[in-house]
């Protein structure tokens, strides 16, 4: 029985993908900032599910939580993150202190919550294990500000892990999707219409993507069919990469 551990597990894509391990018989672990938010999505994955409350962006909570976190670990998915620009009030300060306090909350939710939990989970990585991180088309595309570019640091960071653990049979792969329908990304209205014919128009499938897309890339990476890819950037989106 593996063991799994999902950051931003509780709502979205990342209890998507926790369910999806729940049912093949996995043991999984989701993280999350919200304990309630956590313990409603425990209570309805089932499975064996259950929950640790922290907030991977602060080194000391997540050197807390250890003690909650498997022993070892066979697939960490680092899913946690999200576009603080439009999740969180604009920095109080002006000028200069403002523009680095609003980049480095992307930075935080996106790429230090992947660095920190990778980090202290190192040592309890079976030899084999999984890590999948998440990008954005955003870090291949401009006027993405913060976010594409804390996506894109994670793509960077990931091929030195995937360096560092390669050698204990270790993957280290992102996943990089485009627009996916029914996640919080957009806020509680959701993505504008206009928006949407737009993204939908960018794809060369002509479709939005869907958490079951992004679930089904993430249990193929951390398969035993995925062996021999690692280092890798996997843009799930339809092809409007091509369109950029």
């Amino acid at each position: 029985m593996r063991q799994i551990v999902v950051t931003g597990g509780g709502t979205g894509i990342g209890k998507a993908i926790a369910a999806a391990f729940a049912a093949q018989g996995d043991q999984v672990v989701i993280t999350g900032r919200r304990k309630d938010v956590l313990d409603q999505a425990v209570a309805e994955l089932g499975g064996d599910v259950r929950a640790a409350a922290f907030d991977a962006a602060d080194p000391a909570q997540v050197e807390a939580a250890l003690a909650e976190l498997p022993e070892r670990v066979d697939v960490l998915v680092n899913n946690a993150g999200g576009n603080r620009d439009r999740t969180s009030a604009p920095a109080p300060e002006a000028g200069l202190a403002g523009l680095a306090a609003r980049w480095r909350a992307n930075l935080d939710a996106n790429l230090f919550t992947a660095l920190l939990v990778t980090e202290a989970l190192r040592d309890r990585l079976n030899p084999g294990a999984r890590v999948i991180n998440f990008s954005s088309i955003a870090a291949h595309r401009g006027g993405t500000g913060s976010y594409g570019a804390a996506k894109a640091a994670i793509e960077n960071w990931n091929l030195t892990l995937a360096q560092e653990v390669g050698p204990e049979g270790i993957t280290a792969n992102v996943i990089a999707p485009g627009y996916i329908s029914d996640t919080e990304f957009f806020g509680p209205n959701g993505i504008p219409a206009e928006r949407l014919a737009r993204n939908v128009a960018q794809s060369l499938n002509k479709r939005a993507g869907h958490p079951d897309d992004v679930v089904a890339t993430t249990l193929f990476l951390a398969s035993p069919a995925a062996g021999h890819l690692t280092g890798q950037v996997f843009h799930l989106d339809g092809g409007s990469i091509a369109g950029r």
